[in-house]
């Protein structure tokens, strides 16, 4: 257990910190000291999570696929206390058959993920390295850009070219003393990402991963916690899986295996399930 004072002084800010994983690391964070700025593109949703933080939350309206609304944000967090750490959580993913994606549901994703994510990164870093002071980047991906998995191309697309950017700026940034760090995550359940991505029982899921079980908030919260701390310091260029030894223990297969063998019927029937 980190101590309760692990990231006092610091001021993070969690993009889609509005919902599923990105609120549990910043309630998180708030528990350890941290003032926290979350953002997100729905303002209800903002508003019900600040308020559940407490005071040492704030909430910013932006949509990270817009680079000016971005820096505009960031302008307005330095007007309050320059940023520390910057937590790349905000995502887009469903599941689709590849040779049928639009170039509207590829942009779809790359926008929010690649390039959201490369807007908050370079508007960070430009501002830490003129003012002559590091900060942390930690940017939250998927074990498909790792390994591979069918049906969610633009993600694992997406979120490889996350990787590709945290690599390359923590060789190019680690000398002013900038860190960048990644969680790649197994299966986390979240109300929004398990209804776009869900089609078997969690039993055939618990039975894919060798420990039996999906992860729970908390543990992610806590490695996230940790790599944003002093105590992951001599730690940069990483990606750190957490998946209950899935990706090394249990292959590379996963839960959307089975829909390797859908017919267009059933894909049909999917797609009208989901409202699509």
């Amino acid at each position: 257990m980190l101590s309760p004072d692990t990231l006092a002084g610091r001021h993070v800010l969690v993009t889609g910190g509005g919902t599923g994983l990105g609120r549990s690391m910043a309630r998180r964070f708030v528990e350890l000291g941290a003032q926290v700025t979350i953002c997100g593109r729905r303002a209800e949703v903002l508003a019900a999570a600040a308020a559940e933080l407490g005071p040492a939350a704030t909430a910013e309206r932006c949509d990270v696929r817009d680079h000016a609304a971005v820096e505009a944000m960031l302008d307005r967090i330095w007007a309050r206390a320059p940023l520390d750490v910057l937590v790349n959580n905000a995502a887009g993913n469903f599941l689709a058959q590849s040779h049928r994606l639009s170039p509207r549901a590829v942009d779809a994703v790359l926008d929010i993920v690649l390039k959201g994510s490369a807007w908050c990164t370079l508007g960070c870093g430009r501002r830490w390295i003129e003012a002559g002071r590091g900060g942390t980047v930690l940017s939250v991906l998927t074990l498909s850009a790792l390994q591979g998995g069918a049906f969610t191309v633009p993600s694992a697309m997406a979120k490889a070219g996350v990787l590709a950017m945290t690599k390359s700026l923590a060789v190019e940034w680690g000398p002013r003393g900038i860190r960048l760090v990644a969680i790649a995550p197994g299966n986390f359940p979240t109300p929004d990402a398990t209804a776009r991505l869900r089609t078997e029982g969690m039993g055939a899921v618990e039975r894919g991963i060798p420990l039996r079980r999906v992860g729970e908030h908390a543990e992610l919260a806590e490695l996230a916690a940790f790599l944003v701390s002093d105590m992951a310091g001599y730690i940069t260029g990483e990606a750190v899986v957490i998946d209950g030894g899935k990706r090394y223990l249990g292959g590379a297969r996963s839960g959307s295996d089975a829909m390797l063998e859908w017919s267009d019927a059933d894909w049909a029937a999917y797609r009208a399930g989901q409202g699509r």
